[in-house]
């Protein structure tokens, strides 16, 4: 009765995954051919009023959507290469942040619309880059023949750092591409098209920066309550795989 109901929520979040996913990838696709017409179509001298987007704004939105397309399979990828086993919790929210993020942020102008819209995501994020670290460490320590049994405090520490290495990549990754492309991922120009002076235009990267470091100390001390006092998701997590490792070898 039990493998019965185990199977048929298996089925269901299966299902669930994938609706979401294909959801997720087609609401990337089509508006990548409409986006590119818009680009060639927006002439560069065109001035801003309060509905008008640049062609840099239909920039980013390409750039965003085609990201959003590779870096969507990227959890598959991890999975056939490294043989990482990701919780189907943990996929699911990444596929909702990526939906978030690029189709309502920036298709969608929610970065502009809604209150506070980047923060929010950039919490979540961190959050979930803060319990992938600890699924990091998991997989350097099985896979070398004599696994370095680290403690609770530094794989929170490693984790914690992973999560803020991520969020800092994230930055850099918008500063160049606003600088080569034109974009405004940085949200240093306002929605008129005003551009930020001196600490205001800082504003938006540092804030984006403090909140991931916040989200992924939230993260990491989560995962250090779990493996202390060895017990929840992490602990559990952490167990399963060293005892998948194990089971592989002696088979």
């Amino acid at each position: 009765m039990k493998k019965c109901k185990s199977r048929t929520r298996e089925e269901r979040t299966s299902r669930t995954i994938k609706i979401l996913y294909w959801s997720t990838l087609i609401s990337f696709i089509i508006p990548v051919v409409f986006l590119i017409w818009q680009i060639v179509i927006t002439r560069p001298e065109d001035v801003y009023d309060e509905s008008y987007r640049s062609r840099a704004d239909y920039v980013l939105m390409l750039v965003q959507c085609m990201l959003g397309i590779v870096v969507l399979h990227v959890p598959g990828i991890l999975t056939r290469r490294f043989n990482i086993a990701i919780p189907n919790m943990l996929y699911i929210l990444y596929i909702i942040f990526l939906y978030c993020a690029i189709f309502l942020g920036e298709v969608q102008n929610f970065y502009y619309a809604i209150p506070h819209w980047d923060i929010i995501l950039h919490a979540f994020s961190s959050v979930m880059t803060g319990l992938f670290g600890f699924m990091v460490v998991a997989v350097l320590n099985r896979s070398t023949r004599t696994p370095v049994q680290l403690s609770p405090f530094f794989v929170a520490l490693f984790a914690f750092a992973f999560a803020a290495m991520v969020g800092t990549l994230w930055e850099i990754y918008e500063f160049v591409f606003d600088g080569i492309l034109g974009m405004n991922m940085q949200k240093f120009l306002l929605e008129d098209g005003t551009a930020l002076i001196g600490r205001d235009a800082l504003a938006d990267t540092m804030e984006d920066i403090i909140v991931d470091c916040i989200g992924a100390l939230c993260a990491t001390v989560f995962g250090y309550v779990s493996l202390k006092h060895q017990k929840g998701w992490v602990h559990s997590y952490v167990q399963s795989s060293g005892k998948a490792e194990k089971c592989t070898k002696t088979s």
